[in-house]
């Protein structure tokens, strides 16, 4: 627990542009004035900077900044109201490409809004709140579930390893650990961010033993261990899984070592959009976070994500249970039907 499209959001105005003329006076006057809530600015800054990160968070935040949009909106109308959202939402979508959960939350506000009958701007703004309200709490029902279900796979005196930072991994480990199981854990360091720091801290907190490897040992540690956990940033209509970059070199060395592979997510981190043709985008974020004073002339690459074929995934482990990455559109047509509208 995604996209050379980060170069481009990190030297972005923090001012958006308005290139758009509205017919109505009123409505050009109000957009040029009100421009964009700094609620949205600030998170999407936040977000790009990796102030906020793992997908669930960063969906989270996008969501309450959507909320406080809402409660403070000047919007006359809800023709108005609706284009303050969209702008919204294509600042927030663009402070990080990799991000189908925060993705689907706002397009279901949205959505809400869109379809309600409703022409009054405050009581819009209060579905707005209601609506985003629901979708947290679904979310942490969904935490809940998938941190019961995973939980059942960790038996005592196992080991388990896991790559990058997930709070939803961290979840399921905490529930076996209050579940009275005795295991142990290995974290990789996850280069160049250093998450598994955040997840080593984390552990150790809750009492787990853990042990902390280079990113590069991982294959070294893979005979060692009972089974590997890790988190996503999205799961596409083929059941492959786009996660910290890394995460597929771990799957590689598991299927080698015949170490089963699970990846814990809430189903909707599902990207609709790849039922269609397109591709994940993968985010590709500054040379300099590898090598701040790299020799001139050296190319240096960034991907923050890469993409774990289905093929080397035992499971995922989700809010309807353990699936085959095989089925996952399948249950998202069930689960989920709204997210292919």
């Amino acid at each position: 627990m995604i996209d050379s499209q980060n170069k481009t959001a990190d030297s972005h105005d923090d001012k958006f542009t308005e290139s758009l003329f509205y017919p109505q006076v009123e409505s050009y006057l109000y957009l040029q004035v009100k421009h964009l809530s700094d609620p949205i600015q600030t998170t999407a800054k936040r977000i790009r900077r990796l102030e906020v990160q793992g997908a669930r968070n960063v969906a989270i935040a996008a969501i309450k900044a959507v909320q406080t949009l809402a409660g403070q909106t000047e919007a006359p109308s809800k023709k108005d109201f609706l284009r303050e959202l969209s702008k919204a939402k294509v600042t927030l979508f663009a402070s990080r490409a990799t991000e189908p959960l925060m993705r689907n939350a706002l397009r279901m506000i949205i959505n809400k809004v869109e379809k309600s009958e409703e022409k009054n701007v405050k009581r819009l703004a209060d579905t707005v709140s209601l609506t985003s309200e629901q979708f947290l709490t679904d979310l942490e029902e969904s935490n809940r579930k998938i941190a019961e279900i995973g939980a059942r796979r960790i038996r005592n005196n196992s080991a388990i390893l896991t790559h990058c930072h997930s709070s939803t991994v961290t979840n399921l480990l905490r529930r076996a650990k209050h579940e009275g199981k005795t295991f142990e854990v290995i974290c990789t360091e996850t280069r160049p961010a250093f998450q598994g720091q955040t997840t080593a801290k984390e552990l150790l907190e809750l009492g787990i033993k853990t042990t902390f490897i280079i990113d590069s040992a991982t294959r070294f540690f893979m005979n060692q261990v009972d089974l590997v956990v890790v988190g996503a940033d999205a799961i596409t209509s083929e059941g492959n899984v786009i996660n910290k970059v890394g995460t597929s070199i771990v799957a590689l060395a598991a299927h080698e070592a015949r170490t089963p592979f699970y990846v814990v997510s809430e189903l909707l981190k599902f990207d609709p959009a790849t039922m269609y043709g397109d591709y994940e985008k993968i985010e590709e974020r500054r040379p300099s976070e590898i090598w701040k004073d790299a020799p001139k002339n050296l190319v240096v690459r960034n991907p923050a994500f890469d993409v774990t074929r289905r093929d080397f995934i035992h499971g995922i482990i989700c809010e309807e249970g353990m699936i085959s990455p095989h089925s996952i559109t399948e249950v998202m047509h069930r689960k989920y039907p709204w997210v292919f509208e």
